[in-house]
């Protein structure tokens, strides 16, 4: 298998898991948070979708150059919403992995802040770091953000306490 049906691959298995986990949270829970330092339930989810948003900036272009006071972010008032955005982005990145091959991503990917060059790396570590690792950690804060508002928790890699038969 090629390297880019490898990441195809990956981000079809933790795309659709992440899908799950979203379409837990209920609409009426969407400002809740854990902590007064913590994301709300809407911009843990919002900013997981934004994850999966980069994978066609990391596959189709170079470089990121961010304004972080101006940089778009996905603000979904209701779980419509939020489903809508995540399918949006995650159709993007299938198009941009399709039309992306083993010497593309192998090719070098800058992140700027504001012009200021962060670094520079090939776009498949870019696109395991900053799309497929950035959501699975995140993923892993928004079940405990599920279980704590006593929502039943998707597995991830096998079955979580509210899916194992007899619980």
């Amino acid at each position: 298998m090629s390297a880019i049906a490898d990441l195809a691959a990956e981000f079809e298995r933790e795309t659709a898991t992440t899908r799950t986990h979203l379409e837990r949270l209920p609409s009426e829970h969407f400002d809740w948070r854990p902590h007064e330092k913590s994301f709300t339930a809407a911009a843990l989810a919002g900013h997981i979708v934004d994850c999966i948003g980069l994978a066609g900036q990391i596959l189709v272009h170079d470089e990121l150059d961010i304004d972080p006071s101006t940089y778009p972010r996905v603000t979904a008032t209701t779980s419509v919403e939020l489903l809508a955005a995540f399918d949006e982005k995650v159709e993007a990145g299938r198009r941009a992995l399709a039309a992306s091959t083993d010497s593309s991503i192998a090719g070098p990917w800058r992140f700027k802040v504001m012009g200021r060059q962060r670094f520079e790396r090939p776009k498949a570590a870019v696109f395991r770091d900053f799309t497929l690792s950035h959501v699975i950690h995140h993923r892993g804060q928004f079940s405990v953000y599920l279980r704590l508002l006593n929502v039943p928790v998707p597995g991830s890699y096998g079955p979580t306490a509210d899916e194992r038969p007899g619980v």
